[in-house]
């Protein structure tokens, strides 16, 4: 029981601090902790890029920031098999979504896979609409992944597979959920698990910021 705990523990700490790392600051676990804690939803308006990318969607359809011109996106990074981080966010947005009623037709959750060789475009789908209608699962090359996730600087990990058992393996990745206005500027981010208010009330001051 002690070495399995203590891969639990690596790896929660590991996604901890590849959070931090993306906003340029390194402080111990506690210090982490801490800021996270005190400011967990972040401007980001001038620290990160507009949206844009490149990704494939269910049925082969390419979709880029085009598809989603006049609409307050959230994106999220993460991998359908994923055992807590990923289907906690989800339930968590698809929450929010409910929340903001008739204002959830202004509003996209976008699920970006890091985690190609499992997420297939239409089960990545089935997976997002699972907890929401509002919700777009998208992957890609693992080449237009990594480009993707080094614009956000989102930090990912893929374990590497046991030879006899090649789909099954786990993948560390940072966490967060990016707040991008009508006009595809990056807005907020969502350091971790926000209350279902905090994230709601985000939502709709980015929609206020038109």
């Amino acid at each position: 029981m002690i070495i399995p705990l203590f891969r639990l523990l690596l790896r929660h700490l590991f996604i901890l601090t590849m959070f931090v790392l993306p906003l340029g600051v390194l402080l111990t676990p506690a210090a982490a902790y801490a800021q996270t804690e005190q400011q967990a939803i972040h401007p980001v308006r001038g620290f990160l890029p507009d949206l844009k990318f490149t990704l494939e969607g269910a049925g082969g359809k390419t979709y880029t920031q085009d598809n989603f011109k006049g609409k307050t996106v959230l994106m999220f990074f993460g991998y359908a098999s994923c055992p807590d981080i990923c289907p906690t966010t989800m339930a968590q947005l698809a929450h929010v979504m409910e929340t903001l009623g008739d204002e959830a037709s202004k509003v996209r959750i976008i699920f970006v896979s890091v985690d190609p060789h499992r997420d297939t475009p239409d089960l990545l789908q089935a997976y997002v609409d699972a907890f929401d209608s509002h919700a777009i699962g998208l992957t890609g090359t693992e080449k237009q992944i990594a480009d993707v996730a080094r614009r956000y600087r989102v930090a990912y990990q893929i374990e590497k597979p046991d030879p006899k058992s090649p789909d099954t393996y786990e993948v560390a990745h940072s966490r967060g959920v990016y707040f991008f206005d009508a006009k595809g500027r990056a807005r907020l981010l969502a350091a971790d698990t926000e209350s279902v208010e905090a994230l709601t009330a985000s939502v709709r001051k980015v929609l206020q910021q038109g």
